[in-house]
């Protein structure tokens, strides 16, 4: 039996980060409309910053995305490109937990999921970016650990409009449902 609209709800806000802004253009202003509304119902808000420190390109390397895009294609730690997007750093507040990650999976050595559970979410939004990548690989975890889990469509983006479109119809097929932005709101009035 699905969890009733009244049921706890959180938002995952992915990576919203400036190397990833030019993948935001559709996703930006969704995300920020559903932050107010999550904040306007004190529904919990999670963010997740990903970045990698130094000894992830200390040789042997075994960060498998490191080994994957190399330095110039990973995000580094500390660096600008690093940052939260501005007017998303604006919607973080001294009660929101931002999820720090190296790895696609924001569950994966993290506390994400006691975060959730102590705030007694059972079902969670996913925003940000990338689409086909730590959107997807972080909503997989969370419908493997028994959260029902919504994509948003209109909240996501990845690197290009074929592979945004690949990875929600990936993502329906086997996890969850792909909704937008006004169909969340409507579900959680």
């Amino acid at each position: 039996m699905a969890p009733s609209p009244a049921t706890k709800t959180a938002l995952l806000v992915i990576d919203m980060q400036n190397y990833f802004l030019p993948m935001t253009t559709t996703a930006l202003p969704n995300i920020v409309k559903l932050s107010a509304f999550f904040s306007a119902h004190d529904l919990p808000q999670i963010f997740t910053q990903h970045g990698h420190p130094p000894s992830d390109f200390t040789p042997p390397i075994t960060n498998q995305l490191v080994r994957k895009w190399g330095s110039g294609g990973s995000v580094h730690a500390g660096t600008p490109e690093w940052e939260l997007i501005p007017s998303i750093q604006e919607l973080v507040t001294k009660d929101t937990p931002i999820i720090h990650k190296n790895v696609y999976d924001a569950f994966l050595y993290s506390d994400l999921e006691e975060q959730l559970k102590s705030r007694g979410v059972v079902r969670v939004v996913i925003t940000g970016v990338m689409t086909d990548c730590c959107c997807d690989t972080t909503g997989r975890s969370a419908f493997n650990r028994g959260f029902e889990t919504w994509m948003v469509g209109d909240g996501t983006g990845s690197a290009g409009k074929g592979q945004h479109e690949r990875g929600l119809k990936a993502w329906s097929f086997g996890y969850g449902e792909v909704i937008d932005t006004e169909e969340v709101m409507h579900r959680l009035e």
